[in-house]
């Protein structure tokens, strides 16, 4: 009974999200307030500054990084493009593929300016301001694939994918929880993401807490599974994953600008066991 009502809620899940609109989810979440590089207590450099360290602390390597329901995001992937030589973006909706694509493509039509990231991470890395369109084109070059995934299947992607030894690193931004019915459903996620990444691989996770819906266009309102601290590290336990670092950024009262209810935002640090 328990295995239906799963089913049923991640076959809601996906009917929410056909009315997903990429356009208005980065205008609600990627502008300021939340995208404010002047400030410091801004959630995206907050973001940004947790993956830039992660990735330079010299533990991550190898040649292959997968990002996990990609959305219609790139920031998740500007400093793994300066470790792998390979990246693979993924999502379950080809509206949010085809916003990946029209920026891979440079075709000048995307639906947010990535520059002000690109310029920041740049910064991150002690060089100039300028140096973003460097990196832009290093980024383009990275991606190999823009691939569909479903992180309820045993096996998300096409196994033709990847090499037969997974994936060297995995990234997931606001995915798992975002397209989970339940915590149950969350955990057996973070175990089917778990099968494309190597033993000894590291996944970097960074999700919301304590969020129940958030706008995923006008008036398309998503449900979320509201989490904790305790219950990310108990499900990343469960699932195979030894915990190496877990960081919490609390909203600022400016930043809870209504499109969704989240209070605080956690990244996390693993390695596969």
């Amino acid at each position: 009974m328990e295995e239906k009502e799963t089913e049923n809620g991640i076959k809601a899940m996906a009917a929410h999200y056909q009315r997903f609109d990429p356009a208005a989810y980065l205008q609600y979440n990627y502008t300021p307030p939340r995208a404010d590089f002047e400030r410091k207590d801004s959630i995206v450099p907050w973001k940004l500054s947790c993956l830039h360290r992660a990735f330079t602390e010299g533990d991550i390597n190898g040649e292959l990084l997968v990002d996990i329901g990609s959305g219609p995001t790139l920031y998740q992937v500007m400093s793994g493009c300066e470790v792998f030589n390979k990246v693979i973006l993924t999502d379950f909706l080809e509206a949010n593929r085809q916003e990946l694509r029209r920026w891979v493509q440079d075709e000048g039509s995307s639906s947010l300016d990535w520059t002000p990231y690109l310029q920041h991470v740049c910064k991150l890395e002690g060089r100039g301001p300028s140096a973003w369109t460097e990196k832009a084109a290093k980024l383009r070059k990275a991606i190999t694939h823009i691939l569909p995934i479903d992180v309820h299947c045993p096996q998300p992607m096409d196994p033709c994918a990847l090499p037969s030894a997974g994936a060297d690193c995995l990234v997931s931004t606001f995915c798992l929880e975002s397209v989970s019915p339940d915590l149950p459903a969350f955990t057996r996620a973070l175990g089917h993401i778990g099968t494309l990444l190597r033993p000894g691989g590291h996944l970097l996770l960074i999700g919301a807490l304590e969020e129940s819906f958030y706008l995923g266009g006008p008036g398309v309102k998503i449900p979320v599974v509201p989490l904790n601290q305790a219950q990310v590290c108990h499900s990343l336990k469960e699932k195979g994953y030894t915990l190496i670092r877990l960081e919490v950024y609390t909203l600022p009262q400016d930043m809870r600008v209504g499109v969704d209810d989240v209070t605080g935002v956690f990244f996390v640090k693993a390695k596969k066991n």
